[in-house]
């Protein structure tokens, strides 16, 4: 299975899987905004293949360097991790995440986090071997890669993020 970043012209493929997600504002504007994501240096996509087969992409938001600290506590948000129903639990998901945690790590981005539903998607991220915390709101958790010197920790909260 390889991980890319996505190009315009894998929209086709990619559209039932975004439309599936849910919460698509305007169907008809989004081709146009995956384009648009595609070329954004501070929205990352990746798409996993296997042959020429779209299994399933990821979103992520790098906010880029911070004001204050620059890159040091560098944040970025999993927006989207999304896998085809027929090719799941066959590893796409964990795939994406190395990918993320990869580009991650070149980019540099001192810690991805996401929020994700305590009903499939939180099971699935503890199965890959992410924790948990509480969220603060109810049925969610939160997630959160820290790519950085755990003796320079920020917590979020005080991030900002």
């Amino acid at each position: 299975m390889d991980i890319r970043r996505a190009q315009p012209d894998d929209f086709p493929y990619l559209k039932p899987m975004l439309l599936d997600m849910g919460f698509v504002d305007h169907p008809a504007a989004l081709e146009t905004r995956f384009a648009h994501f595609c070329a954004d240096p501070f929205h990352h996509l990746f798409v996993a293949l296997r042959a020429e087969e779209r299994l399933g992409y990821a979103a992520v938001h790098d906010y880029g360097p911070h004001l204050r600290s620059g890159d040091r506590h560098r944040t970025a948000k999993l927006d989207d991790l999304y896998t085809r129903p027929d090719a799941r639990r066959q590893g796409v998901g964990r795939a994406l995440m190395r990918g993320v945690e990869a580009w991650a790590q070149t980019a540099p981005v001192r810690y991805v986090f996401w929020y994700a539903n305590q009903r499939e998607a939180g099971p699935a991220y503890r199965a890959m071997g992410y924790a948990a915390q509480p969220s603060g709101q109810e049925g969610y958790d939160f997630f959160e890669i820290d790519l950085g010197n755990p003796d320079l920790r920020l917590p979020h909260a005080l991030r900002g993020s």
